[in-house]
This record gives structure tokens, C-alpha cells and sequence, in this order.
């Protein structure tokens, strides 16, 4: 899972100083956890989504954003609470989810936002 600097956000999710409107800028649908170091609930959350990320290789991207160093970003976003993870599909407008959430709420998510599959 690759940490996203601001200037890896503006080239593989979004530009924003350039973009009022979302404009995806990513090759693939991605997941963005926004995280802290010392956050509780983000550490419950890493090693389920670094599980996604080998299970969706090839499919989705996940990234994460640390908002103590990244403040620019996270605060581009509002985030006021972590953990807050980013579903950003390659077409439409991005959806965010706080707090921790199990497995099989993040897979649904992958599948109904970000791959867009089909019951």
C-alpha cells in the first residue's frame, strides 16, 4: 500500500488547487485511508485493508494518507474524524465512510461504488 504525499494525491486521485470539480486523475477505482499513527481505530483498519489490497490487485488501488503530515490534503477533504476512508471511482463523485469498518462492509463498498458490480 503506497503513502500518498500531496503531490502523489494530485497525480494518481485528485488536483485539487486546479480543480474546483472532482476530477479523478487515477488509472484505477481507489480506496484513500486517511490515518494517524497514534489512532486506535486506524490500526484495526490497516491490516484488513492491506488484506483488500493483495485480494483486488490489479482492480483497485488502495492508498493511505497520513493526516498529521499531510494536513494540506486531509484538510482539502474536511476530514475531522479518523479513521475516514475514500472510495474514489473512476467515474462519478467520491464517497466517504468514517470510523473503523468490519471487512465485508468494505467489500460491499469496493463492489457497489468502486467496481460497480451487479447483484
Amino acid at each position: 500500500m503506497e503513502h500518498l504525499t500531496k503531490q502523489t494525491f494530485h497525480e494518481k486521485v485528485f488536483n485539487y488547487e486546479q480543480n474546483k470539480d472532482w476530477n479523478f486523475e487515477g488509472e484505477l477505482p481507489c480506496i484513500i485511508d486517511f490515518y494517524a499513527d497514534w489512532c486506535q481505530p486506524c490500526k484495526i483498519v490497516a491490516p484488513i485493508l492491506e488484506e483488500l489490497s493483495k485480494e483486488y490487485k490489479g482492480k483497485i488501488n488502495i492508498y493511505k494518507v497520513n493526516t498529521e503530515e499531510e494536513t494540506e490534503v486531509s484538510a482539502a477533504f474536511g476530514i475531522r474524524s479518523i479513521p475516514s476512508i475514500l472510495f474514489c471511482p473512476s467515474e462519478g463523485e467520491p464517497q466517504m465512510a468514517q470510523g473503523a469498518l468490519p471487512k465485508e462492509t468494505l467489500i460491499q463498498a469496493i463492489n457497489d461504488v468502486l467496481l460497480k458490480e451487479k447483484k
